[in-house]
C-alpha cells in the first residue's frame, strides 16, 4: 500500500529569540545578581542590560517580565543593542509591557541599524509580515540579507525562503539552495529539511533521493516534525532505503506527537492495515526512547517544534478554553490539535496559585458546562479525557473513569478533589465530569511518588487530583466576556457514553512552544 503526503509548507519565516544572546554574555564572566544589580543601579550601561535577561529568564531572581522590561528600557535608551533588541522583543510578545508592533520594530531598528543580527532579521520578519509597519517583502529581503551575510543561521533560512518563494526577490532556486546550506551547515534543522525537499523535486539542485533521505534525517534527528513524517514516508514506500514499517511508524509516531498533521492522519490507518500488534510495541518502544539531538547552530533556536504537550477543553462555542497553568506556563506559543485540524492559540488569563489557564482560538467548537464542584460527593463517577504521553501512547484521546476518593487534596486542601480516575503527564489541564456531562474539575496532579515513599515508605497507587470547577467559576467571573457565554450545567443523568461523546468532542491536546 503506497501512501502519499503532500510535503508541508516550505516557508517558515522565523523569529530569532534573545535568551541565547544574553545566556552567551552572561555565562562570560557572569557576576552574581546582586553585584550586577549594584551596577545597574549606578548607571552601567551593560549590567542593566544583564538585569533586564536575569528577570526575563529567573535567573539568580524570580521570573518578573514587568522589571526585565524596565531594566532593558534603561540600557536601550543609552544606546545598547543588545537591550534594544531584547525590548522588542517585550513589546512584540507583549511581556513586561503592552503588546505593541509598532514600538517594537522602533527597538528592532536601532539595534538592527547597529549591525545586531537577531534584531536585522526581526526587523526584516516585521516587515515580512506587515507588524508594526507596512508590509515590504523587498525591505524584509534587505535586511535578512543583512543578518544572512554575518552568518545567521535564521536569517540565512529566511533569505532562503525568499529567493524559493520569490517574496520580495525574484524566484531563484539556486539562490535559495545557496543559502539554505549554509544555515543547514550550522545544524539549523528547518534549513536541513528545506534542503531535502529541494533535492527531492530538484530544484536548484539536481534530484537525488539519497541526498534528500540525509537532510530529512539530519532535521528528524532534531526533532522536526515535517521532517519527520516525510522520513517516514520514505521508509513506507522504500525510497532509497529498505521498506522498513516499524521505523516508518516511529518517525511517524512522533510527527504526529509534534503536531504534524499529515502525520496525525495516517497513523490510524497504518495501525489497522500495515502493522502486527508486534511492529506497533517495538515502533512505540522505539518512538519512546527517542532524544532530539541538539546541533548547535551557533545562533539559532528552534521553535518549530513543542517543548510540552498536555490536554484542555473548550467552555465557549467561539474557542475559548481551559487547560492548567503549569501546561502553558513557559509557552511562547500555543498550538490545539482538534478534530478539525491544528489551531493556534493564545493564553488569555492566569490564575498560577490554582493552577488555570483561559486560553482562545478561532473558530467555533463544541463545548461543556461548568457545575458548582459543591455538587460532587465521595465516591461519585467521574472520567477524563485527554492526551497522555502522545509520543508513546499515540495521538487519539484516552478515556479514564473512576470516583471521587476524597472532597479535598493533599494535606486536605479544599481546593482540590482526590479522585481515583487513572492519569498520567499529558492529562493534566482536562475536564473531569460528573454522570451529567458536567465539568466539575480540572485534571491537575499526581501524588508525587518519591515523596509518598520517603514519607510512607510505600509507593502510592493511582492517587491524582483535580482543581474544583467553584475555582474555575470565580476565575472565570473576572472575564465577563467568557462568563456570560457559559453553558447552562445538565440537570438530568445522561448515559454515559453520551458523557464521553459531548467530552471527547470539547477536548483538545495543547501543544506548548
Amino acid at each position: 500500500m503506497k501512501i502519499k503526503w503532500c510535503v508541508m509548507s516550505l516557508l517558515l519565516f522565523v523569529l530569532c529569540d534573545g535568551s541565547r544572546l544574553c545566556a552567551q554574555q552572561a555565562s562570560s564572566g557572569q557576576e552574581s545578581f546582586e553585584v550586577t544589580k549594584t551596577k545597574a543601579e549606578s548607571g552601567n550601561i551593560q549590567a542593566q542590560s544583564m538585569m533586564g535577561y536575569f528577570y526575563s529568564s529567573g535567573q539568580g531572581v524570580a521570573k518578573d517580565y514587568t522589571a526585565a522590561a524596565k531594566w532593558y528600557h534603561k540600557a536601550a535608551e543609552q544606546g545598547d543593542s543588545t537591550a534594544q533588541y531584547n525590548l522588542g522583543r517585550c513589546y512584540n510578545k507583549g511581556e513586561g509591557v503592552i503588546q505593541d508592533y509598532a514600538e517594537a520594530v522602533k527597538w528592532y531598528r536601532k539595534a538592527a541599524e547597529q549591525g545586531n543580527g537577531y534584531a536585522q532579521n526581526n526587523l526584516a520578519h516585521c516587515y515580512d509580515q506587515g507588524e508594526g509597519v507596512q508590509r515590504d517583502c523587498a525591505k524584509a529581503v534587505e535586511w535578512y540579507r543583512k543578518a544572512a551575510e554575518q552568518n545567521f543561521a535564521i536569517a540565512q533560512f529566511n533569505l532562503g525562503s525568499s529567493y524559493y518563494t520569490g517574496k520580495g526577490v525574484n524566484t531563484n532556486f539556486v539562490e535559495a539552495v545557496f543559502w539554505f546550506q549554509k544555515a543547514a551547515r550550522q545544524g539549523l534543522a528547518s534549513a536541513q529539511y528545506a534542503l531535502g525537499v529541494c533535492y527531492q523535486d530538484g530544484n536548484g539542485v539536481a534530484k537525488d533521493l539519497h541526498e534528500t533521505f540525509q537532510r530529512y534525517h539530519q532535521a528528524a534527528e532534531q526533532g522536526y516534525a515535517d521532517a519527520q513524517c516525510e522520513l517516514s514516508k520514505m521508509y513506507i514506500n522504500g525510497k532509497d532505503v529498505p521498506v522498513n514499517y516499524v521505523v516508518a511508524y516511529k518517525w511517524l509516531l512522533l510527527a504526529a506527537a509534534n503536531g504534524n498533521e499529515s502525520a496525525q492522519k495516517v497513523r490510524l490507518p497504518m495501525e489497522r492495515h500495515q502493522l502486527t500488534s508486534a511492529q506497533i510495541a517495538e515502533g512505540q518502544r522505539l518512538a519512546a526512547e527517542f532524544k532530539p539531538r541538539k546541533e548547535n547552530s551557533g545562533n539559532s533556536t528552534s521553535p518549530e517544534n513543542p517543548t510540552a504537550s498536555g490536554t484542555g477543553f473548550f467552555i465557549t462555542d467561539d474557542g475559548y478554553l481551559i487547560s492548567n497553568f503549569h501546561v502553558v506556563k513557559d509557552a511562547t506559543k500555543v498550538r490545539l490539535v482538534t478534530s478539525a485540524g491544528t489551531v493556534d492559540a493564545k493564553v488569555v488569563q492566569v490564575d498560577a496559585a490554582n493552577d488555570l489557564a483561559l486560553l482562545k482560538a478561532d473558530g467555533r467548537f463544541a463545548l461543556l458546562p461548568i457545575n458548582s464542584s459543591r455538587t460532587a460527593h465521595l465516591g461519585g463517577t467521574v472520567a477524563t479525557i485527554g492526551f497522555p504521553d502522545p509520543s508513546l501512547q499515540g495521538f487519539s484521546p484516552k478515556l479514564a473513569k473512576g470516583e471521587i476518593a476524597s472532597l479535598s487534596g493533599a494535606g486536605d486542601d479544599p481546593r482540590y478533589f482526590q479522585i481515583s480516575v487513572p492519569v498520567q503527564p499529558g492529562n493534566s489541564g482536562g475536564a473531569l465530569v460528573d454522570e451529567r456531562g458536567n465539568v466539575i474539575g480540572i485534571v491537575s496532579a499526581k501524588l508525587n511518588a518519591r515523596a509518598a515513599l520517603d514519607a510512607s515508605g510505600a509507593l502510592p497507587e493511582n492517587v491524582n487530583y483535580a482543581v474544583k470547577s467553584s475555582l474555575l467559576l470565580s476565575f472565570l467571573e473576572s472575564v465577563p466576556d467568557v462568563a456570560n457565554k457559559l453553558k447552562a450545567p445538565n440537570t438530568t443523568d445522561e448515559k454515559f457514553e453520551e458523557v464521553v461523546k459531548s467530552a471527547q468532542a470539547a477536548a483538545v491536546l495543547v501543544l506548548v512552544y
